[in-house]
C-alpha cells in the first residue's frame, strides 16, 4: 500500500495457479443450512457496515445459488448480486469465492470458477445499498479485437487487479494457449511469446498484458495497455 491509497488484490491464488500448472481442482461443494448466509473469502468490507456471502439450497448447494450483499454488523440480506448465480459458476463452496474491496469500500471485485479451467470476474460498484455491475476488462480482446475462440485451446488464465483513488484500477491479465497455428502469436504481437514448443508440434504460447483502467459511471475506460513480463504473472 502506498500513502494508505492503494489495494492490490490478485485472484484466487491456489486456484488459478493450479489449473495453470496442473490438473484443475475438484468441485468444492457445500450444504447450507436453511438460513445460513456464509461470508465468502474476505468477505467483510473495510468500513465493516457490508459484507459478501453466499447461499444456496439442495445438498451441493447449487440450488439457487447466490452471493449476497450483506449489511453488517446484523447481517442481514440487502440484495443478490447480478451476474453471480448458479447458471455460472462451479464451485458453491463460501471459500471458493473471493471478494476483493476497495479500500473505500465503493467498488469490490469477486473471482470465482465459472468452469474448470476458467475464472469469472466481476466487478461492482457499491452506491448505498445497491451493487451495480461494471463491465470487466476484456485486455486479449483489446489487442485482437475479438474474444477467445475455443478453437484458441486457453488452458490458464491469472487476473490481478489493483485499486486506485478517484475509480481508477490496474488490471493484469496472463493467459496460456496450446495451439497448432503459428498465426495466433502474430495476432498477439509484442504481448505473446512461445514459452515451450510440444512434442506434438503445438506452441505452448503464453500472453500477458496490462491496463490502467478509469471507471465513468458503471462503465470502464482503459487509458493505457501495455504489454506485461509474461515471465511475472501476478504472483501469489
Amino acid at each position: 500500500m502506498i500513502m494508505g491509497c492503494r489495494f492490490v488484490i490478485f485472484l484466487v491464488a491456489g486456484i488459478l495457479v493450479a489449473f495453470v500448472i496442473e490438473p484443475a481442482h475438484a468441485t468444492s461443494n457445500y450444504e447450507y443450512a436453511r438460513h445460513e448466509y456464509a461470508l465468502i473469502h474476505d468477505g467483510l468490507a473495510p468500513n465493516k457496515l457490508m459484507s459478501l456471502a453466499s447461499h444456496g439450497t439442495g445438498e451441493l448447494g447449487d440450488e439457487d445459488f447466490h452471493v449476497w450483499l450483506m449489511s453488517e454488523p446484523n447481517h442481514r440480506r440487502i440484495m443478490a448480486l447480478p451476474d453471480i448465480s448458479s447458471r455460472n459458476n462451479l464451485d458453491t463452496a463460501p471459500d471458493a469465492y473471493h471478494a476483493f474491496w476497495s479500500e473505500d469500500a465503493r467498488h469490490v471485485a469477486v473471482a470465482f470458477r465459472t468452469d474448470r479451467h476458467e475464472i469469472g470476474l466481476k466487478l461492482y460498484s457499491i452506491e448505498g445499498r445497491q451493487a451495480r455491475p461494471i463491465g470487466t476488462p476484456n485486455l486479449f480482446k483489446e489487442v485482437t479485437s475479438r474474444d477467445v475462440a475455443d478453437r484458441d485451446d486457453r488452458n490458464g488464465l491469472i487476473l490481478g487487479i489493483e485499486w486506485r483513488r478517484g475509480g481508477r484500477f490496474l488490471l493484469r491479465e496472463y493467459q496460456t494457449f496450446i495451439v497448432s497455428d503459428a498465426a495466433f502469436l502474430g495476432q498477439l504481437g509484442a504481448y505473446g511469446r512461445v514459452k515451450e514448443k510440444l512434442d506434438d508440434g503445438k506452441l505452448y504460447v503464453e500472453f500477458a498484458a496490462e491496463a490502467d483502467c478509469i471507471l465513468e459511471g458503471n462503465h470502464y475506460r482503459v487509458i493505457n495497455l501495455k504489454p506485461a513480463d509474461p515471465g511475472q504473472p501476478p504472483d501469489w
